[in-house]
């Protein structure tokens, strides 16, 4: 493609930024994360469900893994606060018989003190004061998180000097929050892996989702770092950044 021709695919790819529920579906094949990551969320949170547990997802998105737990409707709940996925987990969710509440405040969740067996939340927001007040004694919260330095450096490429959004998400400054709030920490580990982009239309339609972390990126703005990254892909075959993720299983 010439310059003009690669401008009008890389608008075409900004003007479809927009996801149902948390699917990325629509740059499948054209990117990976999360591939190697040294611990498996799913299999950790499985290894505490039982059949009884009273069973929480903060931020569930869509309800996409929570539904693939398969866990007994009647036990189980779930929050969010992202207006098109209120919308959806009510279409999907609650006539399930799934416990669902609009919710934006991590802090403040719209359920009763000790409700709990399992709190879990896969890169939603949270609160460790909150968090112990859900629980009953012996309770567990499951969490993985985008950590503070996730995408740094594709955000450096498009977008130089702009200050990372959540620099208080390390595993060391999170773990002390718990520790503070009473729980003891049964598992917690923190990883630095690749996120690697095979086309820059693929990365155009990330970016734009992901706003909170490339705040203004639009392909005019950024249209030169954007040519510079189709050389690389050119030359390399790929468009490589870093992903940072942790992971805190803490018990009340």
């Amino acid at each position: 493609m010439n310059i003009d021709e690669l401008r009008v695919s890389w608008k075409r790819e900004e003007d479809a930024a927009h996801i149902h529920g948390w699917d990325f579906s629509h740059i499948h094949d054209r990117y990976t994360e999360e591939h190697d990551l040294p611990w498996d969320y799913e299999a950790i949170v499985r290894s505490y469900v039982r059949d009884d547990t009273e069973l929480l997802d903060i931020d569930t998105g869509g309800g996409e893994f929570l539904l693939s737990l398969n866990h007994p409707h009647t036990r189980t709940s779930a929050t969010e606060g992202y207006p098109p996925n209120v919308i959806l987990c009510r279409e999907t969710l609650v006539p399930l018989g799934i416990h669902f509440a609009e919710c934006d405040n991590a802090a403040n969740i719209p359920f009763r003190d000790g409700a709990f067996d399992l709190v879990i939340n896969r890169h939603g927001d949270y609160d460790a004061a909150e968090t112990w007040r859900l629980l009953r004694p012996g309770g567990l919260f499951v969490t993985e998180q985008v950590g503070g330095a996730n995408d740094a450096d594709l955000v450096e490429m498009v977008l130089p000097g702009t200050p990372q959004p959540y620099p208080h998400l390390y595993l060391d400054k999170q773990r002390r929050e718990f520790e503070a709030a009473g729980f003891e920490i049964i598992q917690a580990e923190e990883a630095y892996r690749p996120i690697v982009f095979y086309d820059v239309g693929a990365f155009v339609w990330f970016a734009r989702i992901m706003e909170w972390e490339f705040p203004g990126f639009s392909v005019d703005r950024c249209f030169d770092q954007l040519l510079t990254m189709q050389q690389m892909i050119e030359r390399d075959g790929e468009v490589a950044g870093t992903i940072h993720r942790f992971l805190i299983v803490a018990k009340k």
